[in-house]
């Protein structure tokens, strides 16, 4: 049987306390895989019923045949940085593709001084891109490996929204003179919405919507709610999910709770401050949280309106539950010992996770009676 986590909420507390540990139950689920590729399958999105979209780090996009597991390889990428945690990233498909064609990208971007997060899109005909676009090749270059972000999310409303990391540069995350550290918000042509926050601010990006960020690698609009949530790695200790508010600062690093990796030493100056957004939820010790969405299909009934996040350190399903004030937290898939990369609902509602071992798993409950 599942026990749950149960946590206080950080923006009522600023604390949490664990009360018992989620055990495994495999047994809940029908896991079935889809695909094995070659790479880490970082990015997913599901074209139709029978065909879905994976991003390959090493900069290879794909085709799967969900029927089949047959891969195909699509041509017209730009070049693309290799580079630690950089190379081919998020891929999405805007909320009017069957109309537009236009698929979204995140990718490390080349430049002089090694690489930057940029946001691309291009339209897909047979297994070729056609007509790519960068639409914002960020300023937040650097010659470090570490923290690009990316994920992408729409409102439905005209407007994409796209993270991006400090880039392994702390002071970044605080610098609106720079990209990074930052969930940023365009056009869906990659122009500047007149209602961004700064955009009449000659010293600070217009692309900017919020700041303060480490490396948020999970990005969701919640369509039911109007809310958009990204999910966040901290250092050791201190990954957070974040209700992202329009010109909102979240604290990094001068707010965090988490440490430093040479040292038990804490970073920043506090855990909570006036004028810094506190997280919806923290996790001590660190999951490495990797995407995010918020679920509302069918098949899993006990779990409309909650976080679901893959984890890469503690390598599992993370659920959350925001209830009243209090956080619930329940762990799954720990017996595949995963390092679980992403996850998108499926359109019959079931789950699709990739894992960095190049697995691409379709997750349905086998007794949706009672998951929790």
């Amino acid at each position: 049987m599942l026990q749950r986590l149960k946590t206080f909420s950080l923006s009522v507390l600023l604390s949490f306390s664990t009360l018992s540990y989620a055990a495994e139950a495999n047994k809940t689920f029908q896991i079935d895989e889809v695909a094995q590729v070659n790479g880490i399958p970082w990015g997913m999105a599901q074209l139709d019923q029978h065909t879905l979209l994976v991003t390959i780090l090493d900069g290879k996009l794909l085709r799967i045949n969900l029927n089949s597991g047959d891969a195909d390889e699509i041509q017209g990428l730009p070049d693309i940085a290799r580079i630690g945690q950089g190379g081919l990233l998020d891929v999405a498909l805007a909320p009017d593709y069957r109309e537009s064609g236009w698929v979204y990208f995140t990718y490390a971007h080349p430049t002089e001084e090694g690489a930057t997060t940029a946001l691309a899109r291009a339209k897909l005909k047979d297994l070729s891109l056609i007509d790519w676009q960068d639409l914002l090749i960020t300023e937040a270059s650097s010659d470090k490996g570490q923290h690009f972000g990316s994920r992408i999310a729409f409102d439905g409303n005209g407007h994409v929204f796209f993270s991006v990391g400090d880039r392994g540069k702390r002071a970044n995350a605080q610098d609106l003179k720079n990209h990074a550290g930052s969930i940023l918000r365009l056009n869906m042509d990659g122009s500047v919405p007149a209602d961004n926050p700064y955009v009449r601010h000659g010293n600070i990006k217009p692309e900017i919507w919020s700041f303060g960020h480490r490396n948020p690698q999970g990005l969701f609009f919640d369509q039911k709610t109007g809310f958009l949530w990204s999910n966040e790695h901290g250092p050791r200790g201190g990954d957070e999910i974040n209700l992202i508010r329009v010109g909102a600062n979240y604290g990094w690093p001068i707010v965090s709770h988490g440490k430093e990796y040479w040292a038990p030493l804490s970073v920043g100056e506090a855990t909570s401050k006036e004028g810094m957004e506190d997280p919806a939820k923290v996790y001590i010790p660190s999951i490495a949280p990797s995407s995010l969405l918020i679920y509302r299909g069918q098949l899993f009934k006990d779990w409309e309106g909650d976080f679901l996040s893959t984890a890469l350190a503690l390598r599992h399903l993370n659920n959350v539950r925001l209830e009243s004030g209090e956080v619930f937290e329940t762990r799954f898939l720990e017996d595949l010992n995963e390092r679980m990369r992403d996850v998108i609902e499926m359109q019959d509602g079931s789950l699709m996770i990739s894992t960095d071992s190049g697995r691409i798993l379709n997750i349905r409950p086998k007794d949706t009676s009672n998951l929790h």
